[in-house]
């Protein structure tokens, strides 16, 4: 079977995000009627999260049957080795905002092959932008290139931080402490997927989480390699299915960066 054109999958990638992100949307609009689950400590889930994966795993399926998919609400855990490649999806990633009238979340879809992210979208509906980048393509917003920021130190910018209660606080604590000794500051997205976007666009100067799952951040990780940046080898050691702790910026703090984390290797 002829390979698929890489970008025939990105269209359709970019096509799929925003009809999701408009469902979504609606859903946000009308969050008020929802009834939220709670799956763990901060950890929240609604029917929107899993129509919106589903309207996406239905549109994909049809347009790329040999394809397998990871997502946050559907068998999470289970990766077909039969296939190809997998969508990687979050259908809403920064759900507690969206339940909570925040407008910080966003649809976050990846295609992963052979251990490497080949597309990445990551679309905010509430403000417009599609962020997109396919492995050689560069990385753009709304169509336009992006790169990100021209940073030499810590001072430069503002670095986000990503934070959940599967690891310990004393994982974060030393992050904080350094950063803010080394004339740094510091924000937290809600949405680690806008968070890695943003620093592909330039607006952040890195970003950081001890442990992340694929869905939420493929994409963002795409993106920011894509826009000059570098990331951490997230694939490795069963990233996909356990997740990895997540590392990404320009490539002069890349050793700040890493100083900052030294400590969750």
């Amino acid at each position: 079977m002829p390979e698929i054109d890489p970008g025939l999958r990105l269209a359709a990638c970019e096509a799929v995000a925003r009809e999701a992100g408009s469902l979504a949307r609606r859903f946000y609009e009308g969050r008020d009627s929802l009834e939220i689950e709670r799956k763990g400590a901060q950890d929240l889930v609604s029917r929107a999260d899993r129509e919106v994966e589903t309207l996406i795993r239905d549109r994909l399926a049809a347009l790329f049957p040999k394809d397998g998919f990871v997502g946050e609400e559907h068998d999470h855990a289970l990766v077909d080795s039969d296939v190809g490649g997998h969508w990687v999806i979050d259908p809403i990633d920064g759900t507690w905002c969206f339940l909570n009238g925040i407008g910080s979340w966003c649809v976050s879809l990846a295609y992963e092959r052979a251990g490497k992210v080949e597309t990445g979208v990551v679309y905010d509906p509430m403000a417009g932008e599609l962020f997109s980048a396919r492995r050689g393509g560069g990385a753009r917003l709304n169509g336009r290139p992006i790169r990100v920021a021209g940073a030499s130190s810590l001072g430069d910018g503002s670095v986000s931080l990503g934070y959940s209660l599967r690891v310990p606080p004393e994982t974060m604590l030393p992050v904080f402490e350094k950063l803010l000794r080394s004339g740094g500051v510091y924000q937290r997205h809600g949405s680690g997927a806008l968070g890695l976007a943003w620093t592909a666009a330039g607006r952040l100067i890195g970003y950081l989480e001890p442990h992340m799952n694929s869905w939420d951040c493929l994409a963002g990780l795409l993106l920011i390699e894509e826009a000059g940046g570098f990331t951490n080898d997230f694939l490795s050691e069963s990233g996909l299915v356990d997740g990895n702790r997540v590392i990404g910026g320009p490539k002069p703090l890349r050793a700040e960066l890493e100083r900052l984390t030294a400590h969750w290797r």
